[in-house]
C-alpha cells in the first residue's frame, strides 16, 4: 500500500511516497481504508521539530534524535471498515467510522476496536468526518478543564485553527459568551460559527481592553499568566493548550494567591469522546471547519499551507 513517510526531520519536501506492507488486523481490531486524513499543527511540528521555548530536546529524545523512530505522521482519519479481527463486535465490514490514532498517512490503517474509533455520522462527509478528533478533543478537554457552563464570558485566543473553531462552538453548546480573537480575514469566519465578539489581534490587544473573563483559552501561545492575569475574573481560569515548558511546569504555582487558577490542557483521543463528536455533529451542534482539501499525492503542498501558519480550521488530504 502506499504511505507518506519522512524519514528525516525538515521542510515539507522531506515527505515522500513509498510503498510498504498492507497490516492485517488483530484479534481485536479492525482494518479501515483511509479515505481522508489530515495536516495538523501536531504534524508540522513533529516534522520540524519545531516546538515552544523548553521543549525542543525532550522532544527530539523523544522523536529519534538523529531521525523519527515512527515515519508516519497524522493524527485522524475516516474511511470504510475493510476487515474485522475475530473478536470484534461492535463494528462490522463495510460501516464507515473516523479515528483519532497516529501513522494516518496511509491508504489502510489496523485500529483496535476499544480505540478511538467511532461511527462516522451519517451527516458529515468523509473529509469533514477525518477533521472531527484532533480538534474535537482537546476542545472536550478545554470545556471539561475550564468547566465551561451556561452564562459565563469565555475568549479563545486563536479562535480560527482546527482547536479554536471548535471550542468556539462547543463553549456556545455549553451556553458561555464566547469572544474570538483571531486575524482580520478570520473575524467573519469565528462570527459564522457562533462566537459573540471578536476581536481582532492586528489591531487591538485584548489583554488592555479592560474587559474580564471567567476562562481564558491560549491555543497560540503568547497568552501567559504574566499577560492575561489582568483579564480574568476573580476565580477565573487560564487554559493553556501551547505553552513554553517553563509556563506549563509552573501552572500550578504562578497563579497561587491570586484567585486565579493556570491549567494545563492535555487531550488525547479516546472511543466515549468521538462518540459524543459524533452525536454532537449529528445533532448540527458541531461541525469541523474545512479550510483546503488536498489529494493525497500533493501531501507537501498541504504542509506548505500549514507551515504558513494561516490555515482556518482544518486541511484535509483525500485518497
Amino acid at each position: 500500500m502506499r504511505a507518506i513517510l519522512y524519514e528525516r526531520y525538515g521542510p515539507p519536501e522531506v515527505l515522500e511516497i513509498k510503498d510498504i506492507p498492507k497490516p492485517t488486523p488483530k484479534d481485536d481490531e479492525v482494518l479501515i481504508k483511509v479515505h481522508a486524513t489530515t495536516v495538523t499543527v501536531a504534524d508540522w511540528r513533529l516534522r520540524s521539530l519545531s516546538a515552544p521555548r523548553g521543549f525542543g530536546i525532550p522532544m527530539r529524545l523523544a522523536m529519534g534524535p538523529s531521525k523519527p523512530r515512527r515515519p508516519i505522521l497524522g493524527s485522524e482519519l475516516s474511511g470504510e471498515i475493510e476487515a474485522i479481527g475475530k473478536d470484534v463486535s461492535r463494528f462490522k465490514v463495510g460501516d464507515s467510522v473516523f479515528a483519532g490514532v497516529l501513522a494516518t498517512y496511509v491508504e489502510y490503517k489496523c485500529v483496535r476496536e476499544d480505540g478511538a474509533l467511532g461511527l462516522k455520522p451519517a451527516n458529515l462527509s468523509y473529509e469533514e468526518a477525518a477533521a472531527l478528533s484532533f480538534g474535537g478533543c482537546t476542545a472536550l478537554a478545554i470545556v471539561r478543564k475550564g468547566k465551561i457552563a451556561a452564562g459565563q464570558s469565555v475568549l479563545i485566543n486563536g479562535a480560527s485553527g482546527a482547536v479554536g473553531t471548535a471550542t468556539v462552538q462547543l463553549a456556545k453548546h455549553h451556553g458561555a459568551r464566547v469572544t474570538g480573537v483571531c486575524s482580520t480575514a478570520n473575524l467573519e469566519l469565528v462570527r459564522s460559527i457562533g462566537a459573540d465578539e471578536v476581536v481582532d489581534y492586528t489591531r487591538e490587544d485584548f489583554a488592555r481592553s479592560g474587559k474580564t473573563y471567567d476562562v481564558i483559552v491560549d491555543n497560540v501561545g503568547n497568552a501567559p499568566f504574566s499577560r492575561t492575569r489582568g483579564s480574568l475574573k476573580v476565580g477565573g481560569r487560564l487554559l493553556l493548550v501551547v505553552g513554553t515548558l517553563s509556563e506549563m511546569l509552573m501552572a500550578p504555582l504562578v497563579s497561587l494567591g491570586s484567585g486565579k487558577r493556570v491549567i494545563v490542557v492535555p487531550a488525547r483521543a479516546n472511543g466515549e469522546d468521538l462518540r459524543l463528536l459524533a452525536s454532537l455533529a449529528e445533532s448540527g451542534r458541531f461541525k469541523p471547519v474545512i479550510d483546503r482539501r488536498y489529494p493525497f499525492e500533493q501531501m507537501v503542498e498541504a504542509h506548505r499551507y500549514v507551515d504558513t501558519g494561516r490555515k482556518r480550521g482544518n486541511v484535509v488530504v483525500i485518497l
